[in-house]
């Protein structure tokens, strides 16, 4: 019973409230109406003593069998009451047992509108959480390992008939077993940095940042990769949309993938558009750049950890899914948010940072 909140908050309610109210009761029989009583036999000249001792006595008795009755009642509606009020704790002792042993499916039944309903609204929104990570858990271990199959066994393949005679050692060979090597390694630090951004919300170095300057850094890296693809930039920081307050590490980061991305679907000759805007959440920051655009069934996941929305594309053409995942993190840390929108012949990235 000392383990049970609901007969802990039975007799805190029943004991007490009733015991004070058949207490009152009986005190106020023996020192007024029995008084009363008194008054009226002595006016009228009756005998008191057996009387009254009837009296009270009677008077006492009903009132045992009145606080007996009373008691019954209160603890019979205060037991079904309170049961009702605690289900959705029992429910949420059970469902937590069942989220330890990996099942994250069971919700709580709200019932109210009360503190404990408000509990369990939370408690549903914490189980969602969780079994949206769990998916997103496997899906990128699955990911990952698709990722990696790939060129592992291409390495492997070659390295073997290396060995084996079957393939001559050639320049070309060497070429493509170096390509296959670059890939794992830039997977690797693709992976590094979504792990970085994953952190990046316990620890931001906040300064005052000119967003044209960033963004002219990043274009001078790749400056020769925009010459060979014959792809024109052109760019636009009004004075009231360039300064913003961010960690200068991670915002380029951000930008670094967002023009890695817009540099990966952009065909040659096409163009480029970096610009930003002060708006009512803060600084908008949009990269479009012309093509195919993004159709609108991707549109809602390509800020999701290794999605494509062409999965047969490779490395060279479509990266592992990893950059606009690592951009969402980086500004979501900020405080900010992220968002897409395309038309036939152009896709739009965005981001907004608080002023």
């Amino acid at each position: 019973m000392k383990g049970r909140l609901l007969w802990k908050l039975l007799l805190i309610n029943i004991v007490p409230v009733i015991g004070v109210v058949i207490l009152v009761i009986w005190l106020a029989i023996d020192h007024l109406a029995a008084g009363y009583f008194m008054a009226l036999m002595n006016k009228y000249d009756v005998s008191p003593t057996d009387i009254h001792q009837m009296f009270i006595a009677s008077i006492h008795r009903y009132l045992i069998w009145a606080s007996v009755a009373a008691l019954g009642l209160a603890f019979a509606l205060s037991f079904l009451l309170i049961r009702r009020v605690l289900r959705p704790l029992s429910q949420m002792t059970a469902i937590a047992g069942t989220m330890a042993a990996g099942t994250f499916s069971a919700r709580v039944d709200i019932t109210s509108a009360d503190e404990i309903g408000q509990l369990g609204i939370a408690f549903n929104q914490m189980a969602a959480s969780l079994e949206k990570l769990e998916k997103l858990r496997k899906t990128m271990v699955a990911d990952v390992a698709h990722e990696l199959r790939t060129p592992l066994t291409n390495l492997r393949g070659y390295l073997e008939g290396l060995n084996d005679g079957v393939i001559e050692p050639s320049a070309e060979t060497f070429q493509m077993l170096q390509q296959e090597s670059l890939r794992l390694v830039h997977l690797v630090d693709d992976l590094g940095q979504l792990a970085k951004a994953d952190a990046a919300r316990a620890y931001l170095n906040r300064e005052a940042l000119s967003l044209a300057e960033l963004v002219g850094q990043m274009l001078s890296l790749y400056q020769l990769r925009l010459q060979d693809k014959k792809i024109s930039v052109t760019t636009d920081f009004p004075a009231a949309a360039d300064r913003v307050v961010a960690d200068r590490e991670k915002l380029l980061l951000a930008v670094r993938n967002l023009l890695e991305n817009a540099c990966n679907y952009t065909p040659v000759g096409g163009s480029i558009e970096i610009s930003g805007q002060r708006t009512d959440e803060g600084i908008k920051v949009l990269v479009a750049n012309s093509g195919s655009g993004i159709s609108d069934a991707d549109l809602p996941y390509i800020f999701e950890r290794f999605y494509r929305a062409d999965r047969s594309r490779t490395r060279p053409t479509g990266g592992a899914g990893i950059g606009l995942a690592i951009v969402k993190e980086l500004i979501e840390a900020h405080g900010g948010r992220v968002g897409a929108d395309s038309s036939q012949s152009e896709a739009r990235i965005w981001f907004v940072l608080p002023a």
